[in-house]
């Protein structure tokens, strides 16, 4: 029972790579083109899907107005005024700038979870759970600061 189990995970980690590979984008560059873009740790963040340590990011408590971009292609994705404070120790919005974040099964630990992707890089921003606030969308985008770059204006 034990092995049945692991393989059908094997299984579906070996599909999830699959589909993720065949995924066309607008932005397309080469491993070694990334690379030479973005810090060490943005880079493992958002091309080898990655995740930075809770409560070390740089917009966990940054609460400005503006607009958060994708570090890798500067596609904006989510409005300050959807972000809130979690306490998971990342970045928490309950709504996402429509038709720029693509969703995405991971099944990295085991269990899937819903991936968050830039729609138009492919850049792994983090995860999506049911347990945002519930006056709003009820939803919590948990997303690594590293995967994001503000850009302050009035409006957020």
């Amino acid at each position: 029972m034990i092995l049945r189990f692991f393989f059908i995970n094997i299984l579906f980690l070996i599909s999830t790579q699959v589909i993720s590979s065949q995924a066309k984008y607008e932005i397309e560059k080469t491993d070694l083109e990334w690379r030479e873009q973005l810090d060490e740790m943005s880079y493992l963040v958002l091309r080898k899907a990655y995740t930075e340590r809770p409560f070390t990011g740089k917009y966990d408590n940054f609460y400005e107005k503006g607009t958060y971009h994708c570090a890798g292609c500067d596609e904006p994705l989510y409005k300050s005024s959807r972000k809130y404070n979690s306490y998971c120790g990342w970045p928490s919005f309950d709504k996402e700038i429509s038709d720029k974040i693509e969703y995405d099964v991971d099944y990295k630990l085991g269990y899937p979870r819903k991936e968050i992707k830039c729609k138009k890089c492919g850049g792994h921003l983090g995860h999506v759970f049911n347990d945002g606030p519930k006056n709003t969308t009820g939803i919590r985008h948990c997303v690594n600061s590293v995967a994001l770059i503000f850009k302050k204006d009035e409006k957020g």
